[in-house]
């Protein structure tokens, strides 16, 4: 058995965003056909740009650790998923549905952020310079990503969904 420790750790939580990026590329195209905003449909085509940039991130640091890239699933990102999947379905052509798809991605954006967060701090206590160099990068553009569907939210997409 493997040893368990804080390196096995940051490790398995690696594999389990690994996986939810590349779920999360595969939703966002989705995502963006559905929304009914032009605005919200282009910060959905904008993200899933840099949700490329995040895998091949998280790719390197894999490299940094001599382990190849494998996700492992994480069924906390297929139940977010899931979600916004269900609202697409349930709020298709009705004037809510941007709204909910908002409320969807910044729950994805949520997960990421804590993900991100916790990664941060583990590779810094394992002296990972790069790896935290390049979590930071990311977990910058979730927060940023976030922000901007706040300001989405606020500015027109809650008040047309009223």
């Amino acid at each position: 058995m493997a040893e368990k420790d804080l390196l096995a750790l940051f490790v398995e939580t690696l594999k389990d965003i690994y996986y939810a990026e590349k779920q999360i590329y595969k939703a966002l195209p989705k995502m963006a056909k559905a929304a009914e905003s032009t605005a919200l449909r282009k910060a959905f085509e904008k993200h899933h740009d840099e949700t490329e940039g995040q895998i091949e991130r998280l790719e390197q640091i894999f490299e940094l650790l001599h382990k190849p890239a494998r996700g492992k699933k994480c069924d906390a990102i297929e139940g977010i998923l899931d979600e916004g999947k269900e609202i697409m379905e349930e709020y298709e052509g009705t004037p809510p549905l941007d709204a909910g798809l908002v409320s969807a991605a910044q729950a994805v954006e949520h997960y990421e952020i804590a993900r991100y967060g916790t990664l941060k701090t583990w590779a810094s206590q394992l002296s990972m310079a790069e790896a935290v160099r390049l979590i930071d990068e990311t977990l910058d553009e979730e927060k940023k990503t976030d922000e901007a569907l706040t300001k989405l939210a606020v500015s027109a997409v809650n008040a047309e969904a009223a």
